[in-house]
């Protein structure tokens, strides 16, 4: 009944209207038998109209965009009977109707009055007639016109029954009007003042809330009582969904069916849903199906979208599992199933990419174009997975960006840094409100292809908690062999990431469980030396960093002089990010001073770099010489690259006594000991006074205190240290070393070697003692990075101490001589 109001509403405008006083709002019983004894053309002009049933009798505003219809309801209100014979089409999305699309029995209709709209469309207003069979189309263009045969109206039966249905119709009527608190008081008035049970029951039909289909078949049915009997149906239908509006909007709960109550509060859901533009549930579902057509999935991917399409169908829209279902199918269309992006076969234009986005890191792009070649070979290669393992700031991550532009495939990084949620890497099960499928199908729903360069960030940071161990999820993730059929619990279909590259990026592999460690191809990544950082900061770092700041080119110019001053004074690391932070404080420094004078110095001399950044800060690391006994220089590994460190012994009276301090862990702890049971066992040799070691205290000490320390290769330095504290021996200048000891004396190899080769670089060192076994990591190292280094390789550890010791006594040597007391 909800448009009642708005018929009512255009029956006080036109009734006002002067030009219009052959309006009949509300039919009497002599009009209307009237009405249905007047003849009709056989041919009339056909208005198609949308949802919409003109019952006889009605008067009905009706708005018309299309041009057919404005033309035709133009041309019928000029002619004197202004007659159109208007039909409902059975589908509302057919925009241009034939005579299949449009049902068989409409209505005749006046045109009353018609009204041009600012939009350009125009509303007419209609009164229905009599009903009428469509026979025959007989012209298409301009607009529909056919021939048309009357329906002729049996003769009212005035019995006990037909009243009885004439007053049950007005009884629900009014309860449904008393119900609706938007509908006006005149609208119980009109139905009152209705005397024709005929009008009365297309009255009602007209402003029934049901089904375009409901309504057709009222209008199709010939005789008053089956008429009226199905009115009432519907209207009893209506009644049933007013009542549960009432009981909701007061929150009185009813005893209603359950069925009932989910049908209008759907039906309800569908209507609001439709009105702002949103979709309904039946149409959701008609867009998955359509979007899934398109769709290069395999047939057991479709038959399971199928199946949960099924499920959803079944599912109540206030549900909210039906979100849930909803979005996972979504997630199902938007993954990229068997969607690849073409690979770019030109290994020079590779190559060309990789050398202009990095400097150096010959194994990566070397490791690169073989991958790149082989796959041009044989077209269907798994990617590889590789591990870019090195210390931070030398361009592990950005190199991923490089290579996926090389390759020409989408880029996706996931940072790992601190994840301790299997769930982040598998997905959450879709029981759980809020579940989400895991990062790696995220990142590839977002590039939108399969076979994207991956970038997993910090792979050695992950932790791992009761939520469970993401370490252990990527050992699916990074297996060639099983990431074919990747399983995301939330997902829950096999996903093949095989035509995926990923590129891990550590900065230890310490910490890197062996399994995850054993799936990866490991390429270290080690650090610049002082004329490839130089270089870097030319032809990146500046530029970039010009960019960033609003400055350009000729604004000022670093020498290689200043650069090597900035990187050796300001910078203590194996790549370039500090040096990068450098460079922009000279940049913020030139851009105050463009900014506040005209006439700025573009010239960036010492003294310019010590008034923007401060004194030097690089003495840490710097070769501190060797005039005092037990005190070596030795080289260790760490995150952040090689560094020098000092051990440092001293002796003083006391029974024997060992202490150590400087934060050193047990093995660094064990290799001390060793050292010096080694010393015990061959004082001989070594020309010591075995009573020293009874009567002397020993402490040694590795600065700085407070940053731990741990691993064996500071083994063959603490011999070394300890060596000369004991003889009192001069240790050979400019020497660093490094190397892992045992008691039978036999020197070890060790890691991390070109990083301790940059670190002695940095510090001055000349000479640099190894195992004899590291002779084959120095064979690999280029020659720039050898400048000015000499190297001594030994095997056993008194080799060690023949080559640090000098035979001269350091300045001011201890006296070592034990002095045995007298027995009494």
């Amino acid at each position: 009944m909800g448009k009642m109001h708005d018929q009512l509403i255009l029956s006080n405008i036109i009734s006002d209207d002067n030009e219009s006083s052959d309006f009949i709002s509300l039919l009497s019983e002599e009009e209307e038998d009237k009405m249905n004894k007047e003849n009709l053309p056989e041919t009339l002009p056909i208005l198609p109209l949308r949802n919409t049933i003109l019952f006889p009798g009605v008067v009905m505003p009706i708005t018309v965009a299309r041009d057919k219809s404005i033309q035709l309801l133009k041309e019928a209100y000029k002619t004197k009977e202004k007659l159109v014979g208007v039909l409902a089409q059975r589908s509302a999305d057919i925009e241009d109707p034939n005579i299949i699309d449009l049902y068989g029995v409409g209505t005749v209709a006046t045109i009353l009055r018609m009204i041009k709209m600012p939009d350009g469309s125009t509303m007419a207003v209609i009164q229905g007639k009599r009903r009428f069979r469509l026979n025959q189309l007989n012209q298409i263009e301009p607009y529909l016109k056919a021939d048309i045969s009357a329906i002729n109206e049996p003769e009212f039966e005035s019995d006990e029954e037909s009243k009885a249905l004439a007053e049950s119709i007005k009884d629900y009527s009014q309860k449904i009007i008393n119900m609706s608190p938007n509908m006006p008081s005149e609208a119980a008035l009109a139905i009152n003042k209705i005397k024709s049970p005929t009008f009365l029951v297309n009255f009602v039909a007209s402003n029934l809330n049901s089904e375009i289909e409901v309504k057709q078949d009222i209008l199709e049915e010939i005789g008053y009582k089956p008429t009226a009997q199905k009115v009432l149906q519907a209207l009893k239908k209506d009644y049933q969904f007013a009542e549960i509006k009432a009981q909701i909007e007061s929150k009185v709960r009813g005893d209603l069916d359950k069925q009932q109550r989910d049908f209008f509060l759907q039906q309800q859901i569908k209507a609001i849903q439709e009105e702002l533009g949103g979709e309904s549930p039946e149409r959701d579902i008609e867009n998955l199906m359509k979007l899934a057509s398109s769709k290069k999935w395999d047939k057991k991917v479709a038959e399971a979208f199928q199946k949960e399409v099924d499920r959803m169908r079944r599912t109540n829209p206030m549900a909210p599992d039906y979100g849930i279902q909803l979005n996972y199918l979504q997630l199902l269309l938007d993954l990229p199933w068997g969607e690849y992006s073409k690979d770019n076969f030109d290994l020079k234009r590779a190559e060309k990419i990789l050398n202009e986005d990095h400097f150096g890191l010959e194994k990566v792009k070397q490791r690169i174009l073989e991958y790149l070649a082989v796959l041009k070979l044989k077209n269907n290669m798994k990617s590889p997975i590789l591990c870019l393992y090195g210390p931070p700031g030398v361009g592990k991550t950005s190199l991923g960006k490089s290579v996926a532009k090389a390759l020409g495939r989408k880029y996706a990084r996931v940072a790992l840094g601190g994840l301790s949620d299997e769930s982040e890497i598998r997905g959450h099960r879709r029981t759980y409100i809020g579940a989400m499928p895991g990062r790696i199908i995220q990142n590839l729903k977002k590039v939108k292809t399969n076979n994207p360069v991956f970038v997993l960030d910090e792979v050695d940071k992950m932790g791992n908690s009761y939520r469970g161990d993401p370490s252990s999820a990527l050992l699916e993730v990074l297996d060639p062999e099983q990431n074919g059929t990747f399983y995301d619990n939330f997902v829950e279909i096999e996903y093949d990431l095989s035509h995926v590259m990923f590129i891990a990026t550590a900065n230890s592999l310490d910490s890197i469980q062996p399994a995850l460690l054993d799936r990866m191809e490991i390429i270290e990544i080690n650090g610049y030396t002082l004329e490839e950082k130089v270089q870097i900061a030319k032809k990146y770092l500046i530029p970039k960093q010009k960019a960033n700041h609003g400055l350009v080119t000729k604004d000022f110019e670093l020498t290689d002089e200043i650069l090597s001053k900035i990187v050796e004074g300001y910078t203590r690391e194996s790549g370039v990010r500090g040096l990068e932070k450098q460079i922009a404080s000279v940049c913020r420094h030139v851009a105050r001073e463009k900014v506040m004078s005209k006439k700025f110095t573009k010239k960036i001399t010492t003294e310019t770099i010590l008034q923007i950044l401060g004194a030097d800060r690089g003495e840490k690391e710097i070769y501190q010489g060797s005039d005092v006994a037990g005190v070596v220089t030795g080289l260790a590994w760490t995150s952040v690259g090689g560094e020098i460190l000092f051990v440092e012994s001293i002796l003083s009276k006391g029974k024997g006594k060992l202490t150590l301090t400087g934060h050193l862990g047990e093995v660094m702890k064990e290799s001390a000991i060793t050292a010096l049971s080694y010393l015990k066992a061959n004082c001989e040799k070594l020309k010591i006074d075995p009573r020293v070691f009874d009567n002397f205290d020993l402490h040694i000490h590795v600065p700085a205190g407070a940053v731990p320390k741990d691993g064996p290769s500071a083994g063959v330095t603490m011999l070394t240290s300890l060596a000369s504290v004991f003889t009192q021996r001069k240790i050979r200048p400019h020497l660093a070393m490094t190397g892992e000891i045992t008691l039978r004396g036999k020197v070890l190899p060790i890691g991390g070697v070109k990083e301790k080769i940059l670190a002695a670089k940095r510090a001055g060192i000349k000479d640099i003692l190894l195992c004899e076994a590291n002779r084959k990591d120095i064979l690999e190292i280029s020659e720039t990075y050898l400048k000015d280094l000499t190297f001594t390789y030994v095997k056993e550890m008194y080799e060690v101490i023949d080559f640090a010791l000098l035979a001269d006594k350091v300045a001011n040597p201890m006296d070592l001589t034990v002095v045995e007391e007298t027995k009494k």
